[in-house]
């Protein structure tokens, strides 16, 4: 297998598998036990330094030091992955464009979503806007769901799980992709509802 995808419980690892089973993507998965600090380990700290789930080694390509790539943090799998494995990637323009989105989804939302002072503060202006660009159901960048629709998605789709009694009705097209997004099977798969 030339991708393994390293997660656990509770991760980020659930975008990039997420995207993995949507592209129908080979990959093997190894869940680390996280109670038992596998996570901390001199063989998994070769390959993610800091420790942290998830994290992607791709031997199917060769990274600065010849040896495969060896890649955390979510959205640059989710990058690697779009570029080198989904084909979705086809000019500089739409990877810088994928590339904000993924950004945008793990910094300014994901902080927005769970730092209560951010989410007082941010979340009904960046989700009325993001109600008003998903309002098209077009993805967010391309003609296909892809790595910027992953990224967004899965944090949107955490609301209903973490914050239920969030009013979510201001936000229709947010609402519409919620429910569709629990309809996937891919995304059924990975997150444990199918």
């Amino acid at each position: 297998m030339s991708l393994t995808l390293y997660g656990g419980p509770k991760t980020r690892a659930s975008m990039p598998r997420w995207y993995l089973e949507e592209k129908g993507i080979p990959y093997e998965l190894k869940e680390l036990d996280l109670r038992g600090n596998q996570h901390r380990q001199p063989d998994y700290l070769t390959i993610n330094p800091f420790g942290k789930l998830p994290a992607l080694v791709d031997t199917s390509h060769q990274g600065l030091d010849g040896q495969p790539p060896k890649l955390f943090e979510s959205g640059a799998i989710l990058l690697h992955l779009a570029e080198h494995h989904a084909g979705e990637i086809t000019s500089a323009s739409q990877r810088s464009l994928i590339a904000q989105w993924l950004l945008f989804a793990n910094a300014t939302l994901a902080i927005a979503l769970f730092v209560p002072s951010n989410r007082e503060r941010e979340f009904p202006r960046l989700m009325e806007e993001l109600n008003r660009q998903l309002t098209t159901g077009r993805p967010l960048v391309g003609d296909q769901w892809g790595a910027a629709d992953c990224a967004v998605t899965a944090y949107l789709a955490y609301l209903p799980i973490f914050f239920p009694q969030e009013d979510l009705s201001p936000y229709p097209a947010i609402q519409s992709l919620i429910t569709s997004t629990q309809q996937r099977p891919a995304y059924r798969k990975v997150m444990g509802m199918a």
